[in-house]
This record gives structure tokens, C-alpha cells and sequence, in this order.
């Protein structure tokens, strides 16, 4: 396996007092040539000012970034006019210190929506990382963009000659369309910008746009990548593939340390009216509470899963939908069980890069056939339900539209995690 990053690229993280723990809570990102970038950002109206910055800088170069700068503590949200000067400070004070050009270091926050950057804490922070930059720094980074995650989360792919590296942090407020997530992905290979933005958004929407743990979506989420080009050239389709795979691992990771989570839940909807049909369903049923707590109860009670394919705007036939249960990520033997999503795209066992395990399952329990309940075994289904991984599949007979979406379930932790968030 992989651990080593793209070569060009450098990285920290230091502490630098924002955090109330006295953790790391700063990390840099830095390449030693210009980049082509792109990202994602959170829809949510209440932008942090990070990515309201963030946004003008990649409209305005998006083929010369060095560099990005991310604190954890402080989200800088609904900071107003102020927040955006604290934003642009962040970076001005990263270039200077780091001896970068004017408009070429991005940021990122992430934490406690309302206070006011500290800066000077911010800028000490930036001096102690520059001292610290190496190639192996990327631990120490990822461990330095943390709240309230237990570990960090990262992952490596590589793409001919070209490497990739991603970190990621998220566990709760974490929701389709983006969440408490912020993710940097770096590459040698060589992409222009417009490429890279297409890549990207195709891998968020199957991967970080398709997890939830608690359906709140944040003010800060976002995604960005950044390829300095020292490999050269790559197979673009390899390469998308590649790239849609590491997101899809860190999305994964993150939804394995959803706050309190003790179950990580696939939920698969197939044969809706069309994808977004799909989605909608999925979503549904990962976002509702009353689904996630039956898990966490070791409870089959299906009847919950089924209503919110109901209300979920998809179209729907009770007298043709199905469901099934299984431990781990397995689904029914005709759901084509055992062969990846990613593996369906091409050309993945090439040595190129190694995708993500294929769903796989040792049972796999039919509960619903035609909107109805069969004769199940009880102690079975509850066993199921109680697995550390349990996956959902849900047939509507409408047509071909499928969707995954990854969730986990809702615990009493999760309550007492954000209820002394602040404290």
C-alpha cells in the first residue's frame, strides 16, 4: 500500500492555541511550483468567509496556486465583513511568510461558527509550520485539521507515474451537498484546470456528496486539489477513476468516525424511476433519525427504512418494492454482489492503482417482496441490524436509476458530543 505523497509537495502541522486542548490546530500545504487547482464548496447560504475567499481566488487563478493554510478550532463563519479581512489576512501572512507570490495560498477553517480569527495566534502558527515543512509532514497535518474526530483520515492512489494524496477531516455535521468537511487532495499529474474541475465534481458528487451522518450540512465544507505537474501527463479516464476512489475512501473514513457512531450503513437503492429518483430515496433513509436509532438499537424494524423511501419524493410502487439486509457491504446475488462500483467503470486492475474492496457479504436476508413482509427469521434480521456493517438494499421495479449512499447510526454519544461542544 501506498504512503508516500506526490512529490513537490510539503507539509506541517503545529499548534498554534486555538484549539482549547492545545492540540495542533494549524497545518500547511505547500508545493514548490505553481498548481492548477479546483474545488467544492458547502451550499449552504451562511458561507464561511474561507470560502467565499476561496471562491474569488480560483476564478481568478486557477493555475497558480502554491499553497493552502488551514486552522481547526475557529470556523470563521458569520463573521460578516470582518471575517472576510481576517480571511484575506490568513493568506497574506502565509505568502509573506513563506515568500510565495500575491494571491497563490488558499484557506480553510474549521470549528466554532461565530468568533473572530485570532491572527496573531494564526500567524505564529504559519511561522512554526514553515520551519516544519517536509514531505513526510503530511501525518502531522492531518492530525492538525481535526475537532471532533478520533483519527485522521487519509489515502493515497497512484496513476502511472503520477501519485495522489488526500487528507480529510469530518464526524459530525456532516450531510449530502457537502459537511463539517474539509479535504486537500494533492497530484503530480499533470491537468489543466478545467479538466481537474470536471474530475472533481464528478468524484465529490458519488463520494462526499453521498455520505451522512447527522443531516446537517456546514458552513465551511470544501474539497480542493491541487496538481503541480511534475509527472506529466496522465490517462484522464485512469486518472478520474483514481481520483472518484480516494474520495470515496476518505467520505468512507469519515462516515466510520461519525460522532457516537457505532454502525457503518450502505444503503442502496436500485431499479428507481432515474438516478436522481435513486438518490432521493437514499438519502432519505441514511438522513432519518428513526432509521439511524434502529441500528444503533440492533432493532429490525424495517418499516422505518421503506416509509422514507415513501416520503422521499421518489416515485414509488409499494406492490413492487423489495428489501433486503445484509452484514458487511454484500448485496442480493443478482445485484451483481461482489463487483465495485468502481470496477464497473474499466480499467482498475491495470496496475494503475488499487480501487476499493468490492461489496461483499456472507448472508444476505430478504425482508419485503412486493410491499409486503416474508416469513424472515427475527433473531436473524436483529442480528443483522446489531453488525458493526450493515448494508440496505432496497429494490422499487420502476426502472434503472441505482444510488449509494453511506451513513452510520445515531447514538446517545452523539447527543453528548455536541451537547459540551463547546466546552
Amino acid at each position: 500500500m501506498l504512503n508516500y505523497t506526490p512529490p513537490g509537495f510539503r507539509f506541517a502541522g503545529v499548534a498554534c492555541g486555538l484549539k482549547k486542548s492545545g492540540a495542533a490546530d494549524l497545518a500547511l500545504v505547500v508545493s514548490d511550483r505553481p498548481c492548477s487547482a479546483a474545488a467544492t464548496f458547502t451550499r449552504n447560504r451562511f458561507a464561511a468567509a474561507p470560502v467565499l475567499y476561496d471562491k474569488a481566488l480560483l476564478s481568478e487563478r486557477p493555475a497558480g496556486l502554491r499553497a493552502v493554510v488551514i486552522n481547526a478550532g475557529i470556523a470563521n463563519a458569520c463573521t460578516g465583513d470582518a471575517g472576510l479581512d481576517d480571511a484575506a489576512g490568513m493568506a497574506t501572512t502565509a505568502e509573506g511568510i513563506l515568500r510565495l507570490p500575491p494571491r497563490s495560498c488558499a484557506v480553510m477553517s474549521t470549528g466554532v461558527i461565530g468568533p473572530r480569527l485570532p491572527l496573531d495566534k494564526v500567524e505564529a502558527g504559519i511561522r512554526l509550520g514553515a520551519d516544519d515543512l517536509t514531505e513526510a509532514g503530511w501525518q502531522d497535518a492531518a492530525h492538525a485539521i481535526m475537532t471532533t474526530d478520533t483519527r485522521p483520515k487519509t489515502a493515497f492512489r497512484k496513476v502511472g507515474q503520477a501519485l495522489l494524496f488526500g487528507m480529510a477531516k469530518g464526524a459530525g455535521m456532516i450531510h449530502p451537498n457537502m459537511a463539517t468537511m474539509l479535504s486537500v487532495i494533492v497530484t503530480d499529474a499533470a491537468l489543466a484546470p478545467g479538466a481537474l474541475g470536471d474530475m472533481l465534481r464528478r468524484a465529490v458528487d458519488a463520494s462526499f456528496n453521498s455520505i451522512s451522518v447527522d443531516g446537517d450540512t456546514s458552513t465551511n465544507d470544501t474539497v480542493m486539489v491541487l496538481a503541480n505537474g511534475t509527472a506529466g501527463e496522465v490517462d484522464a479516464q485512469t486518472f478520474a477513476a483514481a481520483l472518484a476512489d480516494l474520495c470515496t475512501d476518505l467520505a468512507q473514513q469519515i462516515v466510520r468516525d461519525g460522532e457516537g457512531a457505532t454502525r457503518f450503513i450502505t444503503v442502496r437503492v436500485e431499479g428507481a424511476a432515474s438516478e436522481s429518483d435513486a438518490r432521493l430515496a437514499a438519502k432519505a433513509v441514511a438522513n432519518s433519525p428513526l432509521v439511524k436509532t434502529a441500528f444503533y438499537g440492533g432493532d429490525a424494524n424495517w418499516g422505518r427504512i421503506l416509509a422514507a423511501v415513501g416520503y422521499s419524493g421518489a416515485a414509488v410502487d409499494p406492490a413492487k418494492a423489495g428489501l433486503w439486509i445484509a452484514p458487511g457491504t454484500g448485496r442480493p446475488a443478482n445485484g451483481r454482489a461482489g463487483e465495485s462500483e468502481s470496477r464497473k467503470k474499466g480499467d482498475v486492475d491495470s496496475g494503475y492503482f488499487s480501487p476499493l474492496p468490492a461489496p461483499s457479504s456472507s448472508h444476505v436476508l430478504q425482508l419485503v417482496a412486493g410491499g409486503q413482509p416474508l416469513a424472515y427469521s427475527e433473531e436473524e434480521a436483529s442480528s443483522i441490524f446489531g453488525e458493526a456493517e450493515i448494508a440496505v438494499t432496497v429494490r422499487l421495479g420502476l426502472g434503472q436509476g441505482v444510488a449509494t449512499v453511506w451513513t452510520c447510526d445515531l447514538s446517545h454519544a452523539y447527543v453528548d458530543i455536541n451537547g459540551h461542544y463547546r466546552t
